[in-house]
């Protein structure tokens, strides 16, 4: 089968198209054949040595598919090795879906829509009537935390993007504001991918009780130094989130996920289908992802 491989650390140029065994499912496994595989940025860090240890190369990345199993079914599941004609996945987590869900909009509910649902629920706990605020507000995990923010009760909801294109977007998602900082008025939960600047930007935006979840670094800056005697005087927490063990705890997947299937076939959820590139052009992917040219969900298509 073809896949995209890489045997070494880099950018998106190390990301190369081979012919692969086929992979041979094991005991609890499906064999899928792949419709669409989901990129994210933590597949990014995956190919820059970040997720991954040396001794784990060649790699084949790709955690998120909409693909056929061998019975016919049409399923979203996570795996790994999904930038591929084929995949491995654990059978019990395999999701059936309709045949009408675009997989672009399948895809987004499983790492984009299961972070924003565990930000607002599991990271920030999100209060009915609380101001938030959603950095990169027009990516994946943004456009969707911006409409479940308002699903979870939320009082007043501000984007932060970076185009004129992108802000056109967010509000059509129904966002109150874009926003810059200083904020006008202090937000009670902020939601943060970027990190660098932005970051301390926001920390000084926090409301009395505030919480500012940091969730990724995509300006690739250095670590910003925290003074736990501001975050005294601001009287505010910061809050860091990782997915993977917020997905292993009981509830943690089956149940968010069902919720979001749930409310995007109610047509109460949106998610934002983005740019689709064929497999082979997995690094230009990778490069429009890396350069925020993007919006919404970002697939391959094999």
């Amino acid at each position: 089968m073809r896949a995209i491989q890489f045997d070494h650390f880099g950018g998106p140029e190390v990301l190369t198209l081979r012919e692969v065994p086929d992979p041979v499912p094991g005991p609890g496994q499906s064999l899928v054949t792949v419709e669409a595989a989901g990129v994210n940025f933590a597949d990014t860090h995956q190919v820059d040595g970040s997720y991954l240890s040396a001794d784990q190369l060649p790699y084949v990345p790709g955690r998120e598919v909409v693909g056929r199993t061998q019975d016919g079914r049409r399923v979203l599941t996570m795996t790994t090795g999904g930038y591929a004609e084929l995949a491995l996945v654990d059978t019990d987590k395999a999701i059936d879906i309709p045949d009408d869900l675009p997989a672009g909009q399948a895809l987004a509910l499983l790492m984009q829509g299961l972070t924003a649902w565990h930000l607002l629920r599991s990271a920030a706990r999100l209060l009915p009537g609380e101001a938030v605020v959603v950095h990169a507000a027009a990516g994946g995990v943004g456009s969707l935390a911006v409409q479940l923010a308002r699903e979870f009760g939320a009082g007043w909801v501000g984007a932060v993007v970076s185009s004129p294109g992108k802000r056109d977007l967010v509000l059509s998602l129904g966002v109150d504001a874009v926003v810059e900082y200083p904020l006008d008025k202090p937000a009670d939960v902020i939601l943060d991918a970027v990190g660098g600047p932005l970051f301390d930007q926001a920390l000084g935006s926090l409301a009395d009780s505030g919480r500012l979840v940091t969730y990724g670094n995509a300006s690739r800056a250095g670590f910003t130094p925290l003074d736990p005697a501001r975050l005294s005087r601001l009287n505010a927490g910061v809050v860091g989130f990782w997915l993977r063990p917020a997905l292993a705890r009981p509830g943690g997947f089956t149940e968010p996920l069902a919720e979001l299937l749930s409310l995007t076939v109610q047509g109460r959820l949106r998610p934002v289908g983005g740019a689709e590139y064929p497999l082979a052009e997995a690094r230009r992917a990778h490069e429009d992802l890396l350069a925020r040219r993007t919006v919404g969900k970002v697939v391959l298509r094999p």
